[in-house]
């Protein structure tokens, strides 16, 4: 199914005392690019963060934020730094004998000085905490696949229309290109006739003049080719996802068509219908820049 890189998802999920809510944004890039915000103490999940994500989406430019809640009662402990205290009574000791000063410490003093008491966040349970964020996160892709697909089919839709209106236009240049050169004859007959008043004039010659511009004007090679890459885009845009970068190339085919064509053209009328055909396919093009 048909991926646009353009969408959103969020996810919020409590377990254990613990809240986790994930929300993601994606665009269109040539490839995958992920970029995440969480709380440092999750900062060793980004491996399985990224690896998780690969399952959801191959392009795009992702942002992913990740916010985390701790309820439990026992995130932090009061240590106690008993060794330090001793040093700092050593040292009063020393400095009262030194210089004759009285020792006033007391315990209440002590315990305000560096590092005697430290508050020490408790060890995270890893697997239990991942088993959480990793519903979060599957949550928050989910949703976030599900408003691609969406997003998608509107792509779709919108490209399978540009694509008819280029077949009607490919339709008319076909059309056109006999009457070009019958035309073509007529004007040149007629002007034969100006410069050779009555003189007889060659069918052969005339005949042969008329095959060289056929050929110089023909496009019906053209004309097939874009048939066949219209048919090719169509199907691809059936296929199961992945399809971006081969839309991309089918696309860059289909104005290197429109361009000879347009080269070719020897007539107004096709000129104009060659230039419509670029300016559709260009508007395809922007259109596969958003599809994954």
């Amino acid at each position: 199914m048909i991926k646009s890189m353009t969408g959103f998802g969020r996810c919020e999920i409590s377990e254990a005392e613990r809240k986790f809510t994930v929300e993601l944004k994606g665009v269109n890039h040539r490839y995958l690019e992920v970029n995440i915000r969480m709380p440092k103490k999750l900062n060793f999940f980004e491996a399985s963060i990224r690896n998780l994500l690969k399952k959801y989406a191959q392009r795009g430019k992702v942002d992913i934020f990740i916010t985390y809640e701790d309820f439990s009662e026992n995130q932090v402990s009061l240590k106690y730094n008993e060794n330090l205290a001793e040093e700092y009574l050593k040292y009063f000791k020393k400095m009262e004998e030194k210089f004759s000063l009285k020792n006033d410490i007391c315990v209440s003093t002590l315990s305000r000085y560096p590092e005697i008491f430290t508050m020490e966040e408790q060890v995270m349970d890893e697997e239990e905490i991942w088993n959480v964020l990793e519903k979060a996160l599957e949550g928050a892709f989910s949703q976030f696949v599900s408003t691609r697909i969406t997003e998608g089919e509107a792509l779709k839709k919108d490209i399978v229309s540009k694509l008819n209106d280029m077949l009607v236009l490919v339709d008319k240049i076909e059309e056109r290109s006999p009457a070009i050169v019958s035309e073509y004859r007529e004007k040149l007959e007629i002007k034969v006739q100006e410069l050779l008043a009555d003189t007889q004039i060659e069918e052969s010659r005339i005949a042969s003049e008329v095959v060289i511009f056929a050929d110089k004007i023909c496009t019906d090679e053209e004309t097939v080719r874009l048939k066949s890459h219209i048919s090719h885009m169509k199907d691809t845009l059936e296929e199961a996802e992945g399809i971006g970068r081969k839309l991309d190339f089918i696309a860059q085919e289909m104005n290197r068509e429109a361009n000879t064509i347009l080269s070719k053209a020897n007539d107004l009328e096709v000129s104009n219908y060659a230039i419509d055909l670029k300016t559709s396919i260009e508007k395809v093009r922007e259109q596969i820049q958003n599809i994954e």
